[in-house]
């Protein structure tokens, strides 16, 4: 699933191409308009055709197309689905489900240069497992207010605010359960997960309530850290997720764990493990990750 830094790296491509844009028309595969939407296709068109997208933006791992009437488009990719810019005569992408059709009235894109002529582009929707939902709501804060924490990567969520959202844990819960709860924080998933925790030396089935305060400091560093290098890798395309221009990324070339099973740990050289938490399969290192029995070990 395209975590924090995929989808801001969608966000970044193509803000500055949809910025400005009308939306002249939607098209919906009819087998698919009733799970990327709550509204009928003819509502969504209502709702969508002829408005001007004023900004994107982003919350956690959704997408947020401004619009001029004050509501917002709010899309999220789920596991396989793709949001990629494209020329109105491009062949239709891989599982296409659907397209939104913009008209020509914004600066020139990237591959337009002076005297070429303004092209009509599309925002293609691809998606092979069909579990993205695109949905029209008028306050996108309010919307997400109940689902998201803050963002890990916000200048404003101190150490203190990360040490508030995973205390008060449950001795049965595991860190990693705790990262992964997009209430208590944005944008995190399983990759940037098991990379945090393997920089910050714990093991992922560690109880949250047993990190000691000198850990999760490591740990808060750690989340900010590899989120960052995944924004300036433009995401991990182990699988599915590419740019916003159809590109893959390369943070998958710089894990440390994730997907590396039986593999020599680049620091001491231990094979990679892996195992369930939380259910998701998880991968550590057993010597650079030891399991803590006691709080004052750390």
């Amino acid at each position: 699933m395209p975590e924090l830094p995929e989808v801001e790296t969608i966000r970044r491509d193509l803000a500055p191409l949809v910025a400005g844009r009308r939306i002249e028309a939607v098209e919906v595969d009819p087998g698919t308009i009733h799970l990327l939407s709550d509204l009928s296709l003819g509502d969504l068109r209502s709702a969508l055709v002829g408005r001007r997208i004023e900004s994107l933006g982003r919350r956690g791992k959704y997408l947020l197309f401004e619009l001029d009437d004050g509501q917002a488009l709010v899309v999220h990719l789920r596991m396989t689905g793709r949001l990629v810019w494209r020329a109105a005569d491009a062949p239709p992408e891989p599982y296409e489900r659907a397209r939104i059709v913009l008209d020509a009235s914004s600066p020139l894109s990237l591959d337009e240069g002076e005297g070429s002529g303004v092209r009509v582009h599309h925002l293609r929707w691809s998606d092979l497992r069909k579990f993205g939902t695109w949905r029209v709501v008028g306050d996108p804060e309010a919307y997400l207010a109940k689902r998201l924490g803050p963002e890990p990567i916000d200048a404003a969520f101190s150490f203190a605010a990360f040490r508030a959202a995973v205390q008060g844990r449950s001795a049965s819960m595991s860190i990693k359960a705790v990262l992964l709860d997009q209430r208590r924080m944005a944008g995190l998933g399983n990759i940037y997960v098991d990379e945090a925790l393997f920089a910050a030396r714990i093991r992922p089935a560690t109880p949250a309530n047993g990190v000691s305060a000198q850990a999760l400091k490591r740990l808060w560093e750690a989340t900010r850290r590899v989120l960052e290098q995944g924004i300036e890798n433009r995401g991990a395309s182990f699988k599915d997720y590419v740019d916003g221009q159809g590109n893959q990324g390369s943070q998958h070339m710089h894990v440390q764990v994730f997907r590396r099973t039986g593999k020599p740990c680049y620091a001491c050289g231990t094979p990679i493990s892996r195992t369930v938490v939380a259910g998701r399969g998880t991968h550590f290192c057993p010597r650079c990750q030891p399991a803590r029995r006691r709080r004052h070990e750390d």
